[in-house]
């Protein structure tokens, strides 16, 4: 070594390296992503210029300017594009300055990064085969404000930013005393010398002209001498699992010194010598042959370990990806055991660049829903450097099942999170990509078999879908299925539905409910069937959600048959025949609602049940019978919200059955009759329970059940269950009785 000259770093670095080294952070491991991109990555802004200048195809010409170099590339005949480059880093500028002289690369042909640890020395070196530093570069660049953003960045960190934002700004290289005490840089530029850049981030560095070191031909050599308590940084492990995590895609090969020991078997020839020294020496042979004394010993050795041997697909063409490739991707990237089941692989040009690709797994994870969880599904790089892996700003909650990986062109490398929520680019790639997600899923669609899978596996991320992206809503109701009164097994397409919608019809008709069997004999589909009216089975509990966000579908406005306001087109004398019916009925309704008093709103004559004595439906605007049995059963549900959004029961009668025209002759006859007030009672939460509701008190409506029970069974009172029941007399002798005593039950 010779030359040795000290140089004070300027104000600003001094203040960055302090505040670097004194501060606590807990994400110290970003220190060798920064110089991994250092040494590989590039950073250019584009700036492009269209010519009229015919110029011969995928020819270069290099021209000087106020940055480092620009580089026209013909695009033939067409125009040329002009790369500006601000930041290119080791290797790319090597590459790139190679394209126009091809001996820039003589001193080194190859293009690596190495990484050495150092156990004995406790020191980690990074070292590349880049374009190298001239000692004014070192001076330069590693002791001054850079045009980079050294002072910004100093200033963002004083006001508490995170800082894993160092690479944003250009300073990566700071990084190092993350886990270093001592830094020391030697390099080598085809132009220059080599030099000696030395500091333990104190008030200076020094440089020297390197005389007697290792020759490095070209390029650059980091080594780190780490702290007492980051020495897990020497670990092979660690070191591989970093490098897997943060730059397995980095565009060129990175070695990994690795220590390997095995084990060997050598004989033991000291039994040998001692035997040549006795002469004359007889012994009694054994009939069978001594075998050699063998001992075993550990061998060590060393040889260099390629870690990122999995290669970005994404930036292939998708046509030169065989199916194979993509499975062996997408589980080296989920660490699932099963292939996807799509896969789509894009890419955004223009104003905005990124590429992506983006998987649909065969089955939904157990905790998909699980909000304690954080999403890890979207993997998001800028420019083959990767920044995180929960980036739920790329993804709507609903479609946190997709996964892939996001490689953006124009992203700040290593963005904060902070800034990452508040990034236009960001935005403008999650639309991208919900939009791409929609058109993989329609993709899906065209197999039959393939998306009752997809819609097994994921329809209520669909729904939720509906719920939560009203942009979207349109296109997620397309990819709804449902069974319906018409469908049998299989299951049906809005689009479908609309399709087969009788003449005249206008609307579309649904019914929500806990399950299939619950709701297809529901007696609110009695008049709907007769019809001819298909009706859609929602027994999804989001249903209710996604249907109240939807509320049409192709200018068709979906109906529920458990409200109010269901129209059904009826003949002239079909309309006579209700107005008679409801005038005559007009006095037994007006029993009705005194009997149930404050549980039902109305009480009307029906158009929508044929069979059943009675239903109760609910308001238009308020919840279904399914939806208040969803808000009860919340854990942490607020009780205070059932009060104005359940609403009001209406207990529409049917005029044409028995039971009704019984109960309407007893109540014509004597309308304070005690049997009235026990039917009416009996059939309102029968009507409870076949409309969907829940009981308020089921041991009343039990002990209901029981008596008719006995009836039925001529059991004598005597006989009974006891003495509660002795005062009770029949249901059929309730008229004649001195008065019921089923109130006593109530």
């Amino acid at each position: 070594m010779a030359d040795t000259e000290t140089f004070a770093f300027q104000a600003e670095i001094n203040q960055l390296l302090s505040l670097i080294i004194n501060t606590f952070y807990s994400n110290k491991e970003i220190f060798l992503r920064e110089l991994i991109s250092n040494a590989s990555d590039v950073s250019i802004i584009y700036h492009r210029f269209f010519f009229s200048f015919f110029f011969f195809p995928l020819t270069f010409f290099v021209f000087p300017c106020s940055c480092s170099v620009w580089i026209f590339i013909s695009s033939g005949g067409n125009g040329v594009e002009c790369l500006c480059d601000f930041d290119l880093q080791a290797l790319d500028k090597i590459r790139f300055e190679s394209l126009t002289d091809k001996s820039k690369l003589d001193a080194q042909p190859e293009l690596f990064i190495h990484i050495v640890p150092d156990k004995t020395n406790n020191a980690l070196s990074i070292i590349d085969s880049g374009v190298g530093m001239t000692k004014s570069d070192l001076v330069n660049n590693l002791g001054t404000i850079a045009r980079s953003g050294t002072k910004e960045f100093m200033e963002a960190l004083s006001a508490g930013a995170d800082v894993s934002m160092i690479g944003q700004f250009g300073v990566g290289f700071y990084s190092s005393y993350l886990v270093a005490e001592k830094v020391i840089v030697t390099t080598k530029h085809n132009d220059d010398e080599q030099y000696v850049w030395e500091s333990q981030a104190g008030g200076s560095f020094t440089v020297t002209r390197d005389v007697s070191g290792e020759n490095l031909g070209r390029g650059t050599k980091i080594t780190l001498f780490l702290k007492e308590d980051q020495l897990e940084y020497l670990e092979e492990r660690r070191l591989k699992d970093l490098i897997k995590k943060h730059s397995e895609f980095i565009s060129y090969p990175i070695s990994l010194w690795t220590e390997k020991t095995t084990e060997k078997e050598i004989s033991d020839d000291e039994d040998e010598e001692d035997k040549k020294d006795v002469e004359g020496k007889v012994e009694d042979v054994d009939e069978e042959k001594e075998e050699k004394k063998k001992k075993k010993i550990k061998e060590v050795s060393h040889e260099w370990s390629v870690v990122n041997k999995q290669k970005p697909i994404w930036m292939r063409k998708p046509e030169e990806i065989a199916k194979e490739e993509y499975a062996a991707f997408y589980k080296s990237l989920t660490n699932d055991w099963e292939e996807h089941l799509a896969v789509k692989h894009f890419s955004v040009e223009g104003q905005l660049e990124f590429k992506a690709i983006l998987f649909v797994p065969k089955r939904a994870p157990f905790d998909a829903f699980d909000t304690r969880k954080k999403p890890n599904n979207i993997k998001l790089y800028v420019r083959r450097v990767f920044i995180m892996d929960n980036c739920e700003e790329l993804m709507p909650e609903y479609l946190s099942f997709v996964k892939g990986i996001v490689d953006s062109e124009d992203l700040p490398l290593n963005i904060s999170r902070e800034t990452l929520q508040q990034n236009k680019i960001l935005k403008v790639i999650r639309k991208n990509l919900v939009k791409k997600c929609v058109e993989l899923f329609f993709e899906i669609a065209e197999n039959k078999e393939d998306y009752n899978k997809f819609y097994e596996a994921f329809s209520k991320n669909i729904k939720l879908g509906i719920h939560e992206d009203t942009q979207n809503k349109s296109k997620l109701a397309e990819l709804l299925r449902y069974h319906s009164t018409k469908s049998g097994d299989e299951m049906t397409s809005l689009k479908d539905y609309v399709t087969r919608m009788k003449e005249g019809q206008s609307e579309i008709y649904y019914i929500t409910g806990e399950s299939r069997k619950a709701v297809e004999n529901s007696p609110f589909l009695e008049r709907l069937k007769k019809k001819g009216y298909e009706v859609l089975y929602m027994v999804d509990a989001i249903d209710e959600y996604a249907v109240g966000q939807l509320k049409e579908f192709e200018g068709k406005k979906l109906v529920s048959a458990t409200k109010e306001g269901l129209k059904i087109d009826e003949s002239e004398d079909e309309k006579k025949k209700k107005e008679v019916l409801k005038e005559k009925f007009e006095g037994l309704c007006k029993v009705i609602k005194d009997v149930l008093g404050d549980k039902v709103e109305k009480v009307v004559v029906s158009d929508r049940v044929v069979d059943s004595p009675c239903c109760l439906v609910t308001g238009e605007y308020g919840w279904t019978a399914n939806m208040e049995r969803i808000m009860k059963a919340q854990a942490l549900r607020d009780s205070s919200m059932a009060g104005y959004m359940s609403s009001k029961k209406t207990m529409e009668i049917n005029p044409e059955n028995a039971i009704m025209e019984e109960l309407r002759k007893r109540a014509e006859t004597d309308k304070n009759d005690k049997s009235v007030k026990d039917l009416v009672l009996l059939l309102f939460e029968t009507a409870l329970l076949t409309s969907g509701f829940s009981l308020d008190d089921p041991n009343t409506f039990g002990n209901r059940i029981q008596r008719m029970l006995k009836l039925g069974l001529n059991i004598d009172e005597l006989e009974g269950a006891g003495d509660a029941d002795a005062d009770m007399p029949p249901l059929e002798d309730a008229a004649e009785a001195e008065g019921s005593k089923m109130e006593e039950v109530d």
